[in-house]
């Protein structure tokens, strides 16, 4: 006599993974069952990333910006900077008829400070600040350039910012000043977050007169913001440019903010093939870690900006001691010190953070994959098959 299996057990079936399916002791042709295991360990296994209680998400494309359509989704900047540079932001219309932005034929995106017009003695040169329409609440962001803005006088940046600052927060992913070799990574907060200096990064905290940048409370510290300074001199200047650019990443969710930069011939191969999985690349450059900042309470609602300022109260205020010639105010007279005032980007691709359903665990095989719930259905399935004849 055969017992039908109960209803329940045939719904618990449509979860078991072909991996783990029911086995067939008697050779009795069995339903061909749909199933429901986790896409991605059947797309691509080394693509899935962990959370650190094991929970299992894909980072998954959300906004892509590149070639000729790159402008079409931001807003140009044309008010006076609120850091004090020495720059005349300028609107959309006179970026494009100046020649300031452009997109080449081969798609390669360019952002420049004007490099050909002599000023006189206090004249603030013209440039560029773009801000996207898109905000963003925790994603992986990843820009490929050819080449970042330097030289002396000059302070550029790459970052995005929340709305009512610093309550929104900033994060700073490429910032630095004159003709530096190190990329200077900063968040700047309201009262409450601070940087956990054994998080696991391979740069190094930022200082300034013996004092280590660890508190991001922008209202303290001239709002230096807690910050951390790459090893690597390709991470900026002449010499990133030179190896050909490179990418900066940045991974903001609830976890930690860290930001990774590979300079051209060390580019991760999942990146490349746009499937980004920052659990493959070793050790952030910087890192701010929940456990001392709470992420989601610190940063929301941001806007990407690009942007190249002169002088004021970073660049102006280090000019001093930077081994750059004569003053700021002397430097920005010249056009042709601005010639490497220049963003040369190949694409900047955001990606949105997907839950995987379930709890996948791994063997001491990066590649036997399996998840658990399918497991302890497919054990108690094949159990009650072996009783199920009577």
């Amino acid at each position: 006599m055969v017992h039908i299996l109960p209803l329940p057990l045939l719904v618990l079936s449509l979860n078991v993974a072909p991996s783990l399916a029911l086995p067939n002791f008697w050779n009795i042709p069995l339903p061909s069952w749909p199933t429901r295991s986790v896409p991605a360990v059947k797309r691509d296994i080394q693509n899935i990333n962990f959370n650190p209680d094991g929970s299992p998400f894909l980072w998954l494309l959300q906004d892509e910006y590149k070639g000729k359509s790159f402008y079409d989704r931001w807003k140009f900047f044309d008010h006076p900077d609120p850091t004090n540079g020495h720059v005349n932001y300028i609107n959309k219309t006179a970026a494009f008829e100046s020649g300031l932005v452009y997109v080449e034929d081969g798609g390669k995106v360019i952002m420049k400070a004007d490099h050909t017009t002599k000023l006189n003695r206090g004249v603030f040169r013209n440039s560029i600040r773009i801000e996207s329409i898109a905000t963003y609440n925790t994603g992986l962001f990843v820009l490929d350039l050819n080449q970042a803005p330097w030289g002396c006088g000059v302070w550029p940046a790459f970052w995005t910012v929340g709305g009512n600052w610093p309550y929104g927060g900033e994060i700073d992913i490429i910032e630095g000043v004159h003709d530096n070799q190190h990329n200077q990574v900063a968040w700047h907060t309201a009262p409450g977050c601070k940087l956990n200096t054994t998080a696991g990064f391979t740069g190094t905290i930022s200082s300034n007169d013996g004092k280590n940048h660890t508190d991001c409370n922008s209202f303290i510290n001239s709002n230096a913001g807690c910050g951390i300074t790459e090893w690597s001199r390709a991470s900026y200047g002449p010499y990133f440019d030179s190896q050909g650019g490179g990418v900066f990443a940045m991974k903001w969710d609830e976890n930690d903010i860290s930001i990774w930069s590979f300079y051209r011939a060390a580019i991760p191969k999942d990146v490349a093939a746009g499937n980004p999985n920052p659990s493959g690349w070793g050790l952030p450059s910087a890192r701010l870690h929940a456990s001392q900042c709470d992420i989601r309470k610190f940063f929301g609602n941001h806007s990407i900006v690009f942007d190249i300022t002169f002088c004021g109260d970073w660049a102006g205020n280090s000019y001093a001691t930077s081994r750059c010639p004569g003053t700021c105010e002397e430097r920005l007279m010249e056009p042709k010190n601005f010639e490497n005032a220049t963003w040369s980007i190949n694409s900047l691709n955001v990606y949105r953070k997907q839950a995987l359903a379930g709890h996948i665990s791994t063997s001491s095989s990066p590649h036997a994959f399996h998840t658990e719930v399918h497991f302890w259905m497919s054990l108690c399935l094949a159990v009650f098959t072996c009783i199920f004849f009577v």
